[in-house]
């Protein structure tokens, strides 16, 4: 069973696992094969100590996460076209970024503002302006993710993104790394980005709540500034409560983030639990880990990237305990 507690991103017809020190990425090619990759994690926040204080972690998690997730989602579309040239430079790639955090504050954050503002701004007691703001982000974001999952390829993503939930779950109760093993558990997990966003909403209500009534564009930049601060807050939550889950009361104040998840994660096929176990894997193996017994059985091929060079491992491991940590990095 491992110590580290492995996270991941359901991508394109495919998953991406973090590790301790990289990501290892698995995907589903339009022929049928598994196609694997990894990658270090070198953001330059990664190795240095502070890093790893609390509410320091987090940001940098979330850093990683957003540039490195996006890389790869970007990636897998192109894999699932058949069109692995496709690749975007740092440039893209940052304005890509932008353009998403922005909209995304500007529809989660500063939208409910605004409509608080114009529906009950003039209310005397100014909590019930913050409780409307709060209840219209709610709103927003539960009825954002009931829209987009009507698409039926957003659909298979969230089949992925239970198919990664499952295969951590197996990991973390120390069964072997099979379909069938991985079938037994959950779609929804503890530590899932989606609990994650559940928690800053309602850190969002309670900090805004404090800044108070103040001029709009206090208020506009308070949404912006308090942004970073909540997201590490909330990752320390989001921590402590995966830690403490078997409490009853710890398991009540997180259940709403595990009910979104039913949005959020789809029961996978088979074929999807193969794509996910192989990430896990070769991030295990990228870690420098030991599969665990009755796992590496299924077939892979490493992807090659443009200007990287093939890995080593070509299709299933037949002896897990033999397998070279290192490989899959060279």
């Amino acid at each position: 069973m491992s110590t580290y507690s492995y996270g991941g991103q359901a991508l394109i017809e495919g998953v991406m696992m973090r590790g301790r020190d990289a990501i290892a990425v698995a995907l589903r090619r339009p022929d049928g094969r598994i196609a694997w990759a990894t990658e270090r994690l070198d953001s330059g926040f990664h190795s240095s100590r502070w890093s790893r204080l609390p509410f320091v972690r987090g940001l940098v998690v979330l850093y990683e996460t957003l540039v490195v997730g996006t890389r790869w989602l970007v990636r897998s579309a192109g894999v699932a076209a058949a069109e692995e040239g496709v690749e975007l430079g740092r440039a893209s790639i940052a304005l890509m970024l932008g353009l998403t955090l922005a909209v995304g504050i500007g529809v989660f954050f500063l939208i409910p503002l605004l409509l608080a503002s114009v529906t009950v701004g003039g209310a005397e007691n100014g909590l019930i302006q913050h409780l409307v703001e709060g209840l219209i982000r709610v709103a927003l974001f539960i009825g954002y993710l009931l829209l987009i999952a009507q698409a039926n390829d957003v659909r298979r993503v969230f089949q992925y993104h239970g198919a990664e939930h499952m295969a951590i779950h197996a990991l973390e109760h120390g069964d072997p790394l099979t379909p069938e093993a991985v079938r037994a558990y959950p779609s929804a997990h503890q530590r899932c980005g989606t609990e994650f966003l559940v928690v800053v909403i309602v850190l969002s209500i309670l900090a805004f709540s404090l800044v108070g009534r103040q001029s709009p564009l206090v208020m506009i930049g308070s949404r912006i500034l308090l942004v970073p601060v909540i997201a590490a807050v909330g990752y320390e939550i989001l921590r402590w409560g995966a830690r403490h889950r078997s409490n009853p009361l710890v398991h009540a104040i997180m259940l709403p983030g595990i009910w979104v998840q039913m949005i959020t994660t789809r029961r996978p096929s088979d074929d999807m639990i193969e794509v996910a176990i192989v990430a896990l894997e070769q991030a295990l193996l990228a870690d420098g880990q030991a599969l665990p017994a009755g796992g590496g059985r299924i077939e892979r091929q490493p992807l090659t990237l443009p200007g990287s060079a093939p890995a080593v491992v070509t299709a299933a491991l037949a002896d897990p305990a033999e397998a070279d940590p290192g490989a899959a990095d060279r």
